[in-house]
């Protein structure tokens, strides 16, 4: 019985509730007859006039609608522009939908709560003199009929753009952009209060969408500074920004984190060109504190930096000089990976210096000076250690200060410059100390006969857009020590006391205590004249040149001194020609014939000499012992033979006077 009950207080429920919803159908479709269309418009105009300055115009028939909103829609609605922009209007729409508070129509109030723009078009436009269709604050709003008080009061629960065209025109910048496929929502409560604008569309062909939240909208769309935040998604790019923003000068402060996986299709979505950077610094990132003023200076801290396997953190300053940009900072790495995906390495490199063009027009894009400390480098040519550098910019010339860098076991200091003022130009004046050489030289010019310790002094200049035509167009001068090390693939000291070169190949070694000497450089060309090299069994000075540029050897080595046995040994000069990769090594056989040429002149000439002295010495004592004889004197225990010859003289002399006097 009580189950009967409850069934039938059941359906008389159901049955009131169908009722009431079929009245309020039935009141809705009464209030949608009755509602008083071109009221509708001239409250929207109003409404839109108060808060904007600007005239909205329906040019075609209104009509009450239901879908896709309940209350009116409208043809050919129009938006005026001011005077300054043309007599075409800022905004045209094929159909205008109005909706209207229901709640509020049912007690006979007319609030407009939805506008939905079928199909607009939209152009905005900033002069040279930088006035903005755009910018409602310029325009008198709030004046006439609409009063300051009935401005604020103005909001607009949601707005929907649906396939919209918008065309952007900055004569300032000369940028232009259009979009298309637009849709978008507006939310605006209220016009002192938040405002929410969700957007999606294509921009000169490449896709996006943002959603931007603001805590004021009347500041928000005057320009004035308010709190934001925005996330987007434009041209595969991401970004997110919390903070405050000020669109009358793009004023910036806040938490900004952006993702750029390639560079061309943001600069296609801007309406620029260009090349795309290389992949191995893409993809780009950034990550921090952003502050830009209203004067255009750009301050990063507490930031994060990506650009392929390069990631820094520090801070940086941006400012805009007279000519250019400055860029001012502080940074600081892990080690970092700079080798690209398809880097070679050692042997596996072509031969020859890369002939690839070298584009440095990059330095002439900004000033900087920046203070770089890393814990490690990756190339695909070398690891490098600790590395502290100083990196100044200044009119297309950049100076690379190496305060700091350990490798290959031990430290380069100096400085090293590229100038592309007038064409580009690198030179440097470097210190190496310690330096392990056979890493060095096989990782840089896959040369793998010289093992040992260097300490070197380099100042050098080279000119060209290649690396082919830097290397030789090289000058400069330079000193090298090296230490307690062996010259690899072959025995110095074995082919010069033997004269046999077989001493070559694998196992075959010269181990030597020192290797000195300074050279200079012109042409591409290493010439020295005072090599020393010390070892336990040869000692040998030499001279020649290393072809830089061409990367080949002319080397002449003598031997000074052979220590072995205790033998004599011939000093044959070893002659080392040829390409860096494949040196050869030969006795100069026609120098040591010439050597002993030399020799037996010399010896033959010694000898020519001395029996020269001998003969003269003999004749000189036969004539001095004839004039004894015929003088009559006999030359005293240490008399000269002068005054003995003088005095026999005088005797003489003597006697024949008196005999011409007659012994008187």
């Amino acid at each position: 019985m009580s189950a009967g009950i409850g069934s039938g207080g059941n359906m008389r429920l159901i049955k009131a509730l169908i009722a009431m919803v079929l009245g309020l159908v039935v009141l809705i479709f009464v209030a949608l007859l009755l509602i008083p269309t071109e009221r509708i418009a001239n409250i929207a105009a109003q409404q839109f006039q108060s808060a904007t300055g600007r005239s909205l115009h329906f040019g075609g028939d209104l009509r009450p609608s239901f879908y896709p909103v309940i209350g009116a829609t409208a043809q050919n609605v129009q938006v005026g522009n001011p005077e300054w922009a043309g007599s075409a209007p800022m905004l045209n729409a094929a159909v205008m939908d109005i909706g209207l508070d229901v709640m509020a129509l049912i007690r006979g109030d007319i609030i407009v709560d939805r506008v939905v723009l079928q199909s607009p078009v939209l152009h905005l436009i900033r002069d040279a003199e930088g006035r903005a269709n755009w910018d409602f604050s310029r325009e008198g709003a709030g004046t006439g009929v609409g009063s300051q008080g009935q401005q604020r009061g103005f909001s607009l629960p949601e707005a929907r753009i649906v396939g919209g065209e918008l065309r952007l025109q900055d004569m300032q910048s000369g940028l232009e952009l259009g979009i298309d496929s637009l849709d978008a929502t507006l939310r605006l409560p209220a016009l002192a209060g938040p405002v929410g604008l969700i957007a999606q569309g294509r921009m000169n062909g490449q896709p996006f969408q943002f959603d931007v939240r603001g805590e004021n909208a009347e500041r928000l769309m005057s320009g004035a500074v308010t709190g934001v935040q925005i996330t987007g998604r434009a041209a595969g790019a991401s970004f997110d920004f919390a903070g405050r923003l000020g669109l009358e000068d793009l004023a910036i402060d806040g938490r900004l984190d952006t993702q750029i996986p390639a560079l061309r299709p943001l600069m296609q979505m801007i309406g620029q060109s260009g090349e795309e950077i290389a992949s191995d610094y893409l993809p780009l990132g950034l990550n921090g504190q952003v502050t830009r003023t209203a004067d255009g200076r750009l301050f990063a801290r507490e930031t994060q930096f990506r650009a392929g396997g390069l990631r820094l953190s520090g801070a940086l300053d941006l400012v805009q000089g007279s000519e250019r940009p400055r860029l001012t900072g502080q940074l600081a790495g892990d080690v970092i990976d700079m080798r690209s995906a398809g880097g070679t390495r050692g042997g596996q490199a072509a031969p020859g210096w890369s002939r690839e063009t070298i584009d440095a027009s990059g330095l002439g894009l900004i000033d900087a000076d920046i203070s770089l400390t890393l814990a490690g480098v990756r190339t695909d040519l070398t690891t490098l250690g600790r590395t502290r550098l100083g990196i100044a910019i200044d009119r297309a010339r950049a100076v690379l200060e190496l305060r700091e860098v350990a490798m290959f076991g031990g430290q380069l200091a100096g400085e090293f410059v590229m100038n592309n003022r007038s064409g580009l130009s690198v030179g440097g004046n470097l210190r190496l100390r310690g330096i392990d050489l056979l890493p060095l030289l096989t990782e840089l010019a896959e040369y793998r006969r010289l093992q040992g310790l260097a300490n070197l002094d380099l100042q050098f200049l080279g000119v060209g857009n290649t690396i082919h035509d830097i290397m030789n167009s090289l000058r400069g001068e330079g000193a090298l020590a090296l230490s307690q090390g062996e010259i690899i693939g072959f025995d110095l000291a074995g082919m010069l006391r033997n004269l046999d070169m077989s001493y070559m190949g694998e196992g075959n070694r010269t181990v030597y205590q020192s290797i000195n000497g300074t050279f200079s450089i012109s042409d591409g060309i290493l010439r020295n004249e005072d090599l020393r090299l010390e070892a336990s069994r040869v000692s040998v000075s030499g001279r020649g040149s290393v072809g830089i540029g061409p990367r080949n050897l002319d080397f002449r080595l003598v031997p000074t001194a052979l220590r072995g046995e205790g033998e004599e040994v011939l000093r044959v000069p070893l002659m080392i020609t040829g390409p860096w990769a494949e040196p050869r090594f030969r006795l100069d056989l026609e120098a040591l014939a010439r050597e002993q040429l030399r020799m037996e002149q010399e010896r033959i000439e010694d000898i020519a000499r001395e029996e020269a002295r001998r003969l003269e010495e003999r004749a000189r004592a036969e004539a001095e012992r004839r004039l004894q004889q015929e003088l009559g004197v006999e030359r005293q225990e240490g008399e000269r033979i002068e005054d003995t010859l003088r005095r026999g003289l005088e005797d003489e002399v003597g006697r024949r006077l008196r005999g011409l006097l007659g012994g008187n």
